[in-house]
């Protein structure tokens, strides 16, 4: 037998590439094995919570506005509070009345309106319930004649229905200048029939209906004497406040005067002036009625205005 040595296997070089590779970066497979840095987490901050005695104060709190022994003391401290957060800046003698949509003198105590067909079916009952603050329907003056021939269609139903409610009412008569006073007043007085607890008749003069102011003048005393004379009772002038000026004043002032003049905190018409009524706005909003009604103050207290009736 023969044997043969047999030589140990070479190994095959690195190629020229892997070479480089190694002497380049020697320290890559450090770099891997550097141990990953732990973030760490940032601590949960816990929430604050009421302590026990602190929830049983709120709950007793709430149990007692709530409750209602105090309800209607919080919904008077609350509406006071409202309605004086509203007021501020206006003034207090004029101030804004919501449910009226009007401003109001604040200085006068006893309130009215007038009407006429205009404002169609009328919910007595409802005006009369109709209230804020101290603010309330007291009176009101129906339409009931134009000239000589014209009934307000209205006037019946008014003048029947209003006092059953409990308003004290007045009738007044829409003057032409144009046509004979005294024919006017005997029409006027057929169409009424007032009694005790009336107002005062009225006659609505605010227009000259062209003729001569001496025209209007006489034919307007020829009514007013013979209202008088029926009654017993001075009839009540109305008119604006500048007509008035104009052709009445200085004429007719032994009578009790209305006077219209808008949006004002009060009506300057003169120390002389024998006024009683004021009609301030044109344009309010009242509960049983459709449409915006004049809105009429009192000069004076209840006992006055209680003297101002027929008896």
């Amino acid at each position: 037998m023969y044997f043969y040595t047999v030589p140990p296997p070479k190994k095959k070089p690195l190629a020229a590439k892997q070479q480089l590779t190694e002497i380049s970066n020697p320290l890559a497979v450090k770099a891997m094995a550097k141990p990953a840095v732990r973030k760490r987490k940032s601590p949960v901050k816990k929430r604050k919570t009421l302590s026990l005695s602190w929830k049983f104060v709120i709950a007793g709190l709430l149990l007692i506005l709530f409750s209602p022994l105090y309800y209607g003391y919080v919904l008077k401290l609350f509406s006071s509070t409202t309605r004086w957060l509203l007021d501020a800046g206006e003034d207090a003698n004029y101030r804004s009345y919501k449910s009226y949509a009007i401003q109001i003198p604040k200085r006068y105590n006893i309130h009215g309106i007038d009407v006429s067909s205009y404002q169609g079916k009328i919910d007595w009952r409802q005006v009369k319930a109709m209230k804020e603050d101290d603010v309330r329907i007291t009176f009101a003056f129906i339409k009931a004649t134009e000239g000589v021939a014209s009934v307000d269609p209205y006037f019946q139903r008014n003048w029947r229905e209003a006092p059953k409610a409990g308003i004290v009412c007045g009738a007044y008569h829409f003057f032409l200048p144009k046509k004979s006073g005294l024919w006017q007043a005997r029409f006027f007085l057929q169409t009424v029939k007032f009694e005790e607890g009336d107002l005062p008749p009225v006659i609505d003069v605010e227009q000259l209906n062209g003729v001569s102011p001496e025209k209007m003048r006489k034919e307007l005393k020829d009514f007013i004497l013979h209202v008088e004379k029926k009654t017993k009772v001075k009839p009540i002038i109305y008119s604006g406040l500048v007509f008035y000026k104009d052709y009445l004043k200085g004429y007719f002032d032994d009578y009790p005067l209305w006077i219209a003049h808008y949006y004002k905190p009060e009506l300057i018409a003169g120390e002389d002036t024998k006024w009683f009524f004021w009609q301030h706005s044109d344009k309010a909003r009242i509960t049983g009625i459709r449409h915006v009604v004049d809105f009429n103050a009192f000069k004076g207290d209840s006992l006055s205005f209680q003297q101002m009736l027929i008896r």
